[in-house]
């Protein structure tokens, strides 16, 4: 299977404004792109790459007083099978964790697990671990919080998502990564292209998705509150903590966001 991935989004800036963006396909996915999904921007504007600390692929730029789009298209070939399950992973003791993944256990902005804890073990402290605790925790937030986009809100944290029970997939993916740290099982954030490949009609408009992984059995594991079913298609852009990690622009100074377009399609055999 082939799928192509891209957006556009534009802003308009009273100034020169500097800017992060997180919009590449990750790393992890090289072997698979076949037309690579390079930045664009409208006007042209230079153009300096870099790696964060979490391996994801980031660009900066200064994005010119008035308009400016900027944009990417790339295809990436996808096995077209849904999301592994592995029902018989097992949960490590902490201090049998990899160092690299005990980051992955604290706190982070989104994510207060100082603050979730108590309801976390109240919730799940007498299930048995490892995968089956981590399905069950992604049950309760699917069936916990409401999903609206008119609800939406950048400054949603998994403790309000969780008092609040509304949200978009960045909440549900921020309230099961908390309780699953909560429980002793690094989990870390992700976002991407999920488009609805496999999935019936009708379909909602298209945007950047939010799921997590988790460490189990020596690896990591993807799990999608939100959707809570395995899924075809999934294109990771970057992985971090939580949404600060992975936002896909930061901008610094005034602006307004003209424009956002995301799309994510199978290109059928004999397509252009």
């Amino acid at each position: 299977m082939e799928i192509r991935v891209g957006y556009e989004i534009v802003y308009d800036c009273p100034q020169p404004t500097p800017m992060l963006l997180m919009l590449n396909i990750h790393h992890s996915r090289a072997s698979d792109v076949i037309v690579p999904d390079h930045l664009t921007t409208s006007p042209s504007v230079p153009i300096n790459s870099y790696r964060d600390v979490f391996g994801n692929w980031c660009s900066r730029i200064v994005a010119p007083q008035g308009r400016i789009r900027i944009a990417s298209t790339g295809v990436v070939r996808d096995s077209g099978r849904t999301d592994v399950i592995t029902p018989a992973a097992r949960q490590h003791m902490i201090q049998d964790l990899p160092e690299e993944t005990l980051v992955f256990l604290l706190g982070s902005r989104y994510c207060e697990t100082d603050r979730l804890s108590e309801t976390a073990w109240s919730l799940f402290g007498a299930l048995p671990a490892g995968w089956s605790l981590v399905q069950s925790i992604c049950d309760f937030v699917h069936n916990h919080i409401t999903f609206d986009y008119q609800q939406a809100r950048a400054t949603r944290t998994a403790w309000e998502a969780y008092n609040e029970r509304v949200g978009v997939c960045r909440d549900y993916a921020h309230l099961a990564v908390a309780f699953c740290r909560c429980m002793g099982i690094p989990a870390r954030y992700c976002t991407g292209y999920l488009g609805d490949i496999g999935m019936p009609p009708p379909y909602g408009p298209m945007d950047f998705a939010g799921w997590f992984e988790v460490y189990l059995d020596n690896t990591w594991h993807t799990f999608d509150a939100r959707n809570n079913m395995p899924r075809i298609g999934r294109v990771l852009i970057a992985r971090g903590r939580d949404a600060t990690d992975v936002a896909i622009s930061n901008t610094f100074g005034l602006n307004t966001l003209v424009s956002f377009k995301v799309m994510t399609d199978e290109v059928k055999a004999g397509a252009a």
